[in-house]
């Protein structure tokens, strides 16, 4: 393959959420710029409180982000350009080309919001990556055969009617039902959006593939197209998860003969993809506590981001996790807050503007000497810091909020010029910056606080770009990669 080849822009679908569209996403352009061309992702729509900052300060889902690194490129606003993070079950904030657009219910956005509007912004989004990439690898939202939703539809078989996409159903056959899913949804899409569906990825297989031979040709038959690849199900491959969904699939014990380290489960955790590089420690146990008996068996305790600290404020505290936390910090074991768990931490925490809800003022933790006030101006940068005047490392700021300390003692200093977060002693602190423990000083930092004597030379960076290449070989090995291009060529 050579760059100067032009293709239609290939998309993937999915019979359900969670069936594994994010990774393979990321699995397909690793591959596209393996072969030499200049791949770039693109959702139009996504549901996530796991985002990330483009380099000019603008707001993305992470799982755009990752695909963007995957494909070797910088990620961009135009790759997410509607982005919806829930701040309550029925509510969400609306990030519009990444910036805060409007709160509002579900009911509001979905009947209320103008759709051609969204659905043009979209598109212009699109236009400006097809400029300077190929091929666009979208990635759809959800199930494409929710028929009640598909007259709003703006992610999913919309886009690939839009832009002829050549576009692949994915199917989790680990979750079973797999010939209903696939044959239903095909038989549900109308003739337009049906004859753009070019083959079938049959995900997550468990066992021997040759005994789904038989099983293969049956759906053929019923769908009327090929079942290109059957990606089996894997467990030495890293990529960063969507959501929060995977949350449930983590550890939640602690583990005798290792540091055991406690992220603070919250209802409204957002970028729980800050612990990810915590977790590929051998020495390390990092679960996630659900009561106050799992931070007794902590030895050091996270408290992490979330999209309304008011409400998980309140909720650790009903929950007696906040005197569990309290009492964890006066035994001398290492508490640290990231982003809104540092707002947690502090005093009290304030919200004039009703930005959260419509509860003006709590008590946070007392743990650290600091109030914040929730503002309506959002904070998105990637940022450099140098923690406590020595260490360096890179990470990146969403947050809305301003912290005040009585007397300011700053964990760090970002880009040489912004004071950040607190530091009450080495095992108590907090600080914005996600991504923070991506770095392997700071990673060591906090482990030799807690008498782990280990020091890892773990390059996450690195690591990360070996599993890209890993998942691009693992789909080589079980998808029909020439008719793939085939199907992408333009008529």
């Amino acid at each position: 393959m050579t760059i100067a080849i032009k293709y239609n822009p290939i998309m993937f679908v999915g019979t359900g959420s969670d069936v594994g569209k994010s990774v393979i996403n990321a699995g397909f352009g690793r591959i596209f710029k393996q072969d030499g061309l200049n791949p770039a992702p693109f959702k139009a729509q996504n549901m996530s409180l796991n985002s990330y900052p483009t380099a000019d300060g603008l707001e993305i889902g992470r799982a755009q982000a990752v695909q963007a690194e995957a494909c070797g490129v910088e990620c961009r606003v135009e790759m997410n350009p509607v982005l919806l993070k829930p701040t309550g079950y029925m509510n969400s904030q609306i990030v519009l080309n990444g910036k805060p657009w409007a709160n509002k219910s579900a009911k509001e956005y979905f009947n209320g919001t103008d759709r051609d509007f969204l659905f043009a912004e979209c598109m212009k989004a699109f236009s400006k990556l097809e400029e300077e990439f190929n091929p666009i690898v979208v990635e759809g939202a959800g199930s494409i055969s929710e028929v009640n939703l598909w007259e709003k539809d703006i992610t999913n078989m919309h886009v690939a009617v839009a832009k002829n996409a050549a576009t692949y159903l994915i199917a989790d056959i680990d979750k079973g039902g797999v010939f209903g899913s696939v044959y239903g949804t095909m038989l549900l899409l109308p003739e337009e959006e049906r004859k753009l569906i070019k083959g079938i990825l049959i995900n997550k297989f468990r066992g021997d593939i040759s005994l789904f031979e038989d099983g293969t040709r049956k759906l053929e038959e019923l769908c009327g197209v090929p079942v290109v690849g059957i990606i089996p199900h894997f467990r030495d491959i890293y990529i960063d998860d969507e959501d929060s969904v995977v949350v449930d699939k983590k550890q939640f014990k602690s583990v005798e003969g290792k540091t055991n380290i406690a992220v603070v489960l919250l209802r409204h955790m957002s970028n729980f993809t800050d612990f990810n590089a915590l977790e590929r420690i051998p020495e390390v146990n990092l679960f996630y506590a659900a009561t106050p008996d799992d931070i007794d068996q902590a030895d050091i305790v996270i408290i992490p981001g979330s999209k309304n600290t008011i409400s998980d404020v309140l909720f650790l505290q009903k929950q007696g996790m906040a005197a569990a936390i309290k009492k964890a910090h006066e035994q001398g074991k290492a508490v640290y807050g990231i982003c809104g768990g540092f707002q947690m931490m502090g005093k009290w925490i304030s919200d004039p503007e009703h930005v959260e809800g419509n509860i003006e003022r709590v008590p946070g933790l007392g743990i650290l000497p600091v109030e914040t006030t929730i503002t309506e101006e959002k904070v998105t940068e990637q940022c450099s810091f140098i923690f406590q005047n020595k260490l360096k490392g890179k990470g990146y700021e969403i947050h809305m909020g301003d912290t005040v300390a009585e007397k300011p003692n700053p964990l760090c200093v970002i880009d040489g010029k912004k004071e950040d977060g607190y530091f009450l002693n080495s095992k108590t602190w907090g600080t914005y910056i996600h991504g923070i423990f991506d770095n392997k000083e700071m990673i060591n930092q906090i482990l030799a606080e807690a008498g782990q004597n280990v020091i890892t030379e773990m390059d996450f960076q690195q690591f990360k770009e070996e599993q890209y290449d890993k998942l691009a070989r693992l789909i080589r090995e079980n998808v029909d990669m020439d008719y793939i291009y085939k199907s992408m060529q333009i008529d």
